[in-house]
C-alpha cells in the first residue's frame, strides 16, 4: 500500500502569508480598527494651509475657515472679524487726530487691546500716517527702541532736506541724523519736531513688560517735549494695568497731554457678535442655546469666547456636523479648562481643588469677580455683584488668602484681592463652568448682527 505524501509546502505569494478564509480576526483587532489606532496621527493640512489632495476629511475646507475666524492665540488682524470696538476705536481716532493727543490703552490681558491696536495701525496707514510699532520686552531700553522707530522715518519728511537732495533720494532715514552715543528723549524730540509733510505714529504694545522705570520716565520726558514743540509724532501706549498710574510714569506732568482708556469687557451683545461674525466667515451655524452658553462662559472676555468658539466648532466638525450645540461647548470648556491648568503651577492647582471641596461656587464666584474687575475684586463685588452673604465672603477670601490664592492689595478705602498667578482665575472659571454650564446664569439669546469690519 502506497501511503499518501503530505501536500508540498509553497512559498507564501508575494504579498506575504494569507489567513485562512474560516478564521474571524479578534474582536479586539477589528475594535482598533474602527476607532483608527495603529495610525499615526497626521496633519489635516499642508503648509500652505490647503487640506491633503484627495483628503479623507471631508470637513477639510470648515476647519480652514474655523482657524482663521476664531484667533485665541493671536490677536484680530482682519477688519471683518473685529467685533464690537468700533465705538472705541472711533474715540482713539479722534484723539489722536482731532485733539492731537498721545494715547494710553490699559486693562486687563486678553482683553482685546492688540488687536485694537492692529485695527489703529490699518485706518492710520489708510490715511497715510506712518506708523512705526514696536512689543516692548523686560530689557527694552529708549535708545533702541527710538533709533528703530527713527530708522522707519524717511529723511524726505525732515524739513532741513528737499526731496531732490542726495540723501533723501538714496533712502536714507531720521536714523542717520541720530548721534552715535546714547539718545535722549530731548535729542529725539527735537529731530521729530523738523518733520513735515506726514504724521507719526510710534505704537508701544505690552509696554507694561519693561521693568525699567528709568525707561518709563523717559518716555513721559518725550511726550512732554513732543507737546510743547508740537512734533507731528504721536506715541500709543498699551499695557495690563489695572490703574493708569500702574503703567506710565510721573502722570502729573503729562496730564494734560494723553488721552486714557480703560479697555473694559466686552457686552453680551459684543461677545455675541464674535459667534456671528465666526458664522458668516466659517459657514458654520451656533444653535442659540449655543451661543448662550459661550457669552455665558466668556464673561466678556474676547480671549475666552475665540477660545471656546474655537474648540466647539472642532467638535462639532469632528461629528460630521457644520450645527454647533450646546453640548460642543459644553466640551469645549471642558477642553479650555485642561489647557489652563497646564498653564497654571501643580501645587496652585492642588490648593485649588481643595479648596472648592465643598465650597466650590463660592471660589468659582471669586474667579467671576476677578474676570469681571481687571483681576482685582473686593468683598463689595462678592457681596453685591456675586449675591454672597458678607460673613461667608469674608471666610471665602480669608481661605483663599491662607492657601496662598489670593494676595491683598492696599486701598485707600478699602483693600482689593488679586489671584497669585494670573492664570487662576480663567482657570478656576472654566473648572467651574466646565461641571455644568446649566449652573451658570445664563442670558437670554442676544440678536445677532454680523460686523464688516471696523
Amino acid at each position: 500500500m502506497f501511503k499518501r505524501r503530505p501536500a508540498p509546502t509553497r512559498a507564501p505569494a508575494a504579498g506575504g502569508p494569507r489567513p485562512p478564509s474560516n478564521v474571524t480576526p479578534p474582536a479586539f483587532l477589528e475594535s482598533r480598527r474602527e476607532r483608527g489606532e495603529g495610525v499615526l496621527p497626521r496633519f489635516q493640512t499642508m503648509a500652505s494651509d490647503q487640506p491633503y489632495a484627495g483628503g479623507a476629511d471631508k470637513m477639510a475646507s470648515f476647519r480652514s475657515r474655523l482657524r482663521q475666524a476664531f484667533t485665541p492665540s493671536h490677536p484680530v488682524a482682519d477688519g471683518r472679524m473685529f467685533s464690537g470696538r468700533q465705538a472705541l476705536l472711533r474715540t482713539i481716532i479722534g484723539a489722536i487726530e482731532n485733539q492731537r493727543l498721545h494715547v494710553v490703552l490699559y486693562g486687563e490681558r486678553g482683553i482685546g487691546k492688540t488687536s485694537l491696536l492692529h485695527m489703529l495701525r490699518a485706518a492710520a496707514t489708510d490715511a497715510r500716517y506712518l506708523v512705526v510699532y514696536t512689543s516692548c520686552g523686560a530689557l527694552s531700553s529708549f535708545d533702541e527702541i527710538f533709533r528703530g522707530a527713527a530708522a522707519d522715518i524717511p529723511l524726505l519728511y525732515h524739513s532741513g532736506f528737499a526731496p531732490t537732495d542726495s540723501e533723501a533720494e538714496r533712502g536714507s532715514s531720521l536714523l542717520d541724523l541720530l548721534p552715535q552715543t546714547q539718545i535722549s528723549p530731548r535729542v529725539f524730540g527735537d529731530l521729530c519736531a523738523k518733520l513735515t509733510g506726514t504724521r507719526v505714529l510710534i505704537i508701544l504694545d505690552e509696554f507694561d513688560q519693561c521693568e525699567s522705570a528709568a525707561f518709563r520716565r523717559d518716555i513721559a520726558e518725550l511726550i512732554k517735549t513732543l507737546s510743547d514743540r508740537l512734533g507731528r509724532v504721536q506715541l500709543v501706549l498699551s499695557g495690563v494695568a489695572g490703574d493708569l498710574s500702574d503703567l506710565v510714569e510721573h502722570i502729573p506732568s503729562i496730564r494734560r497731554n494723553i488721552f486714557a482708556l480703560h479697555v473694559e469687557k466686552m457686552s453680551d451683545a459684543e461677545i455675541a457678535l464674535i459667534v456671528a461674525n465666526g458664522e458668516r466667515e466659517t459657514g458654520m451655524t451656533f444653535e442659540p442655546t449655543a451661543t448662550a452658553f459661550v457669552v455665558a462662559a466668556s464673561r466678556g472676555s474676547p480671549y475666552l469666547a475665540n477660545l471656546i468658539c474655537h474648540h466647539a466648532g472642532h467638535m462639532a466638525l469632528n461629528q460630521q456636523r457644520t450645527t454647533v450645540k450646546p453640548a460642543d461647548v459644553a466640551q469645549a470648556v471642558e477642553q479650555a479648562a485642561e489647557e489652563f491648568a497646564g498653564r497654571v503651577s501643580r501645587p496652585l492647582v492642588t490648593r485649588v481643588a481643595r479648596v472648592m471641596e465643598g465650597n466650590g461656587g463660592g471660589v468659582a464666584a471669586a474667579a467671576r469677580a476677578a474676570l469681571a474687575g481687571d483681576g482685582a475684586f473686593t468683598l463689595q463685588d462678592l457681596v453685591s455683584d456675586q449675591d454672597i452673604e458678607a460673613k461667608r465672603a469674608q471666610q471665602l477670601v480669608s481661605t483663599l488668602l491662607t492657601e496662598g490664592l489670593l494676595r491683598e492689595v492696599p486701598g485707600d478705602e478699602a483693600p482689593s484681592y488679586r489671584f497669585t498667578d494670573d492664570g487662576l482665575p480663567a482657570y478656576i472659571w472654566m473648572s467651574w463652568a466646565r461641571d455644568g454650564l446649566e449652573a451658570i446664569p445664563v442670558p437670554p439669546p442676544v440678536r445677532k448682527t454680523t460686523s464688516t469690519g471696523a
